[in-house]
Parts: structure tokens; C-alpha cells; sequence
């Protein structure tokens, strides 16, 4: 057979092991490598499950990815799907390395939150091509990383990769309700702890900031705040509309809710915070002044004031508490027996959770309105600032993104990162996915993740766990 035949018969043998979505791609993926052509086809088959957290489908997501992978030639043994519950899937998948160290854990979430079909310009259950973007629900959040986690690891086994510790993959359901009851990690780590069990793990939280098209940071989540909700209530007796009173439960509802929306927490600095503003005060010259003043040994109040008006940096700068939901009354006639709200809290790591609630009952300054809190607080310690990680994202960094500098973040949301590192498994945010930073569509409309970033990204985490990972 010749030369020429052989490369014919192992192609078309690689086309068909990459299975129907590899050949469906379409004008799209005109100009792709293969192995693009093959991440794309996972990518979008991720995307057009819906997997939206209450109504979703994560069982059928997890099976897919585990189909890919058996197709690809991992043992029954090595792929684990499991279902907690109807339409609740995870994921777990083992390359098996050396043994030399111990296994490095690659976490993704495969739920997402709703979106609307009337709210988006796009089917966000289709992954669209436009603009020089990808369009969906969950192209960023988070089935970006999954789809490459799942490439990649089929791409290692395919060149005979033999690392000097295992990599796991898990992809995980629930991570989206914010609950300590979830059915995804923390369901996995009480159940099947030893299949997860990893040195470390790289989770999503932080990604590669754009300005102007310019990479100007790549962060790396280190840590992240404390969610907790509250649920704030009045109630009375009530009566007839056309005989008000001054002690409407409304009214005395509204009234606490705009004084907790005047009111800000505390500046408060930690060793990530820190960082992170020093070297944001590097790229971003409009705000350099004011971060360098806030950082100083005496805080300037006027540049604090300024830098909160910034909703990214006021974040950073202190806990947070907003309304997110609101109710009351129960008919257009008749005065309110009952008013409620919900308030989100994002709390430093650090600061008492306790500590938090006595101050929404002195901002509220109304003895009418009870807070409860709706939920548990997960804390979490930050993870160490590891060398051989934090080298080795400078070093390939550098060869993707030059300008970019390396910044350690909290992150402002939650993620189930929380839960391994109270496991014992320090866990880092990293995606390699660029992004711009003033186009955050996470949870919104339209969200988008840009073609380039895409490809570069899965690329970049690609080397990156090689790295990690070790052997040849």
C-alpha cells in the first residue's frame, strides 16, 4: 500500500472513530484543523443539550461526553456516569498516567442557568457562528471548559500521552443553584471521593481579559467570595385600601431596602485583593492613581469612592449585599399583610458570616423587618499560591498572550471550587479563555464567547495540563 493510501485509510478511520458531528460541522468549520473540527463538533453538541439547572437535561449531557470518550477508546472502567436523581448527570473519566504523583483534576459544570427564546436575538440552545463569536447558552458558562477538558483528554490518549499522574475529568451537574444539597461536586465528594481525589484541581473563575482587543491580564482564581442569601420580612394585619396607615408593611420594607442600597461595607484588602489591584494598576492607566492611592498606607476616601462607582472593582474592594427579588401584598384593594424581599450577599473570605447580618439589621434601622438567612454559608480557605502552578501558566502565557500579566483573583461569584477546597483539593480558576472585559454576557443575553478565544483557549489548556501533568 502506498504512502499516500495509508494516510487516506488513517484519516477516514480518524473521521469515523470522531463519529457524525465531526462531518456536520459544515461551511463553519471551513479552514480547520481536524482537531478543531473535532473540539467544534463537541462544543456544540454540549451547547444544543439544554441542561438549564431546574428544567434541563444533565444526565443526557453527561452521556454524551461519556459516549465520546468510549468511542475513543477508553475502558468501561475509566468512565464513570452517574445520575443522583431524573435529569442529573456528572461525569467522571481517568487517563491513567505513570502513578509517579499524584492525579490532577480537571472540573467543569454542565447546567446552566435559563434563557429565554423571546430575550435572545439567537436560539441560546443552538450554537451559532456569527460575527466572528459563538453564540449559546453556556458557550462560556461553562461548557467552553468541558468541551475542551473531553477534547483534550481524547486528543492525549490518542498520541499515547503517558503523564507522570493521572488526570481526571469531571463534569458536574448543580453547580448553578447555589445549594449545599446539590447533586453535582458535592454529591461527588461525599459518594465517590476516590475517584476525584487529585493533588490539585483547575476549575473555572479565571480567564484572559481583553482590552481594545489587547490581552492585557491572565487571572488565576484563587480564591472567591462567600454567597449567602437573606430573606427579609414584614408583615400586618392588614385591612382595607381606602383606610391606609402610616405602617404600611410595604413602606416599611422599601424604606430598609433603600438604606441597605446607600450603604457599602468596609474596605477590605486581603493578600489576593492586593495583588490583584497592584497589577491592574500596571494595564489600567485610567484608574492607576486611585488604585495606587487605595493601596497606600492610608487609604484615600476620595479615590475609594471613585473606584467603587466601578462595579468590577467595588466587588473586589468589600462585601456586598443587593436586592434581587421582591413581593408583596396580595391584592390591588387591600393593604399588605406581607412583604418580603431576598437579599445576596457576596462576604470576603475572612469576615464573619455572623457579622454580616447584624449590619443589614442596623442598615434596615426598622425593628418590622425580621432577616433570616435563606441558606449556609460555604467557607472556603484561599489556595496557596503554588509555584510549579503559577510558573507554568507564566511561562506558556507568555507564548499566547505576551502583554498579558499573571493576576491572582478572588472571584466575586461562587463556584463549586468552594467545596474541594474544603475537601482538601486546592483549586484554581483558570480557562485560557479571552474574553473583553467591559463584554461580560455570563448568565445574560446573548452570551458569547469569541471563535478565536475558543480555539486559542482549548489550545492553551491543552499544553497547560501537559505541563502539569508531566511525562511524555
Amino acid at each position: 500500500m502506498s504512502h499516500k493510501a495509508r494516510d487516506t485509510v488513517r484519516s477516514l478511520r480518524f473521521a469515523a472513530a470522531l463519529g457524525p458531528a465531526l462531518l456536520a460541522t459544515g461551511a463553519a468549520a471551513q479552514g480547520l484543523t481536524e482537531q478543531q473540527q473535532f473540539a467544534r463538533g463537541i462544543y456544540q453538541e454540549l451547547v444544543e443539550i439544554n441542561t438549564t439547572t431546574a428544567t434541563g437535561d444533565t444526565q443526557k449531557a453527561a452521556e454524551a461526553m461519556g459516549a465520546r470518550l468510549r468511542a475513543a477508546g477508553f475502558p468501561e472502567a475509566d468512565v464513570h456516569v452517574f445520575s443522583p436523581a431524573p435529569h442529573k448527570g456528572n461525569l467522571v473519566a481517568r487517563l491513567h498516567g505513570s502513578g509517579a504523583r499524584k492525579p490532577i483534576l480537571l472540573v467543569a459544570h454542565i447546567d446552566v442557568v435559563p434563557a429565554l427564546r423571546e430575550d435572545w436575538t439567537v436560539d441560546p440552545f443552538k450554537l451559532t457562528e456569527q460575527d466572528g463569536y459563538f453564540y449559546g447558552r453556556g458557550s462560556g458558562d461553562d461548557k467552553y471548559m468541558a468541551s475542551a477538558f473531553i477534547t483534550n483528554l481524547i486528543r492525549y490518549r490518542k498520541e499515547g500521552y503517558k503523564p507522570d499522574r493521572d488526570i481526571i475529568v469531571a463534569l458536574e451537574t448543580d453547580e448553578e443553584i447555589l445549594d449545599a444539597n446539590g447533586l453535582g461536586m458535592q454529591w461527588l465528594i461525599k459518594n465517590h471521593r476516590d475517584l476525584i481525589d487529585a493533588e490539585f484541581a483547575l476549575n473555572e473563575g479565571g480567564g484572559v481579559g481583553l482590552k481594545s482587543g489587547k490581552a492585557i491580564r491572565n487571572s488565576v482564581q484563587t480564591s472567591e467570595k462567600v454567597s449567602i442569601g437573606y430573606q427579609l420580612t414584614v408583615k400586618d394585619r392588614g385591612g382595607h385600601s381606602s383606610l391606609p396607615r402610616k405602617d404600611n408593611a410595604i413602606y416599611h420594607l422599601a424604606g430598609g431596602l433603600v438604606r441597605l442600597s446607600n450603604y457599602s461595607f468596609p474596605m477590605n484588602l486581603n493578600e489576593t485583593t492586593r495583588i490583584y489591584f497592584s497589577k491592574t494598576a500596571e494595564v489600567d492607566t485610567s484608574h492607576a492613581d486611585d488604585i495606587k492611592a487605595i493601596l497606600a498606607p492610608q487609604p484615600d476616601p476620595a479615590a475609594l469612592a471613585r473606584l467603587s462607582e466601578n462595579p468590577g472593582y467595588n466587588a473586589q474592594l468589600r462585601t456586598t449585599c443587593v436586592a434581587t427579588m421582591l413581593e408583596g401584598g396580595h391584592a390591588i384593594n387591600a393593604l399588605p399583610q406581607l412583604a418580603t424581599a431576598k437579599v445576596n450577599c457576596r462576604i470576603l473570605p475572612g469576615e464573619p458570616v455572623e457579622g454580616v447580618q447584624a449590619t443589614i439589621e442596623r442598615v434596615l434601622a426598622d425593628k418590622e423587618i425580621a432577616v433570616a438567612p435563606t441558606g449556609k454559608a460555604v467557607l472556603s480557605p484561599p489556595s496557596p499560591l503554588n509555584e510549579e502552578i503559577m510558573g507554568s501558566i507564566e511561562r506558556l502565557s507568555k507564548e499566547f498572550w505576551p502583554d498579558a500579566s499573571i493576576v491572582p483573583v478572588m472571584s466575586t461569584g461562587a463556584t463549586d471550587g468552594s467545596y474541594l477546597r474544603n475537601a482538601g483539593i486546592p483549586t484554581y480558576g483558570h480557562s485560557g479563555l479571552a474574553a473583553d472585559v467591559d463584554d461580560n454576557r455570563i448568565h445574560g443575553k446573548d452570551e458569547r464567547v469569541l471563535v478565536k478565544s475558543f480555539y486559542e483557549g482549548e489550545e492553551y489548556l491543552y499544553r497547560l495540563v501537559k505541563m502539569l501533568a508531566g511525562g511524555k
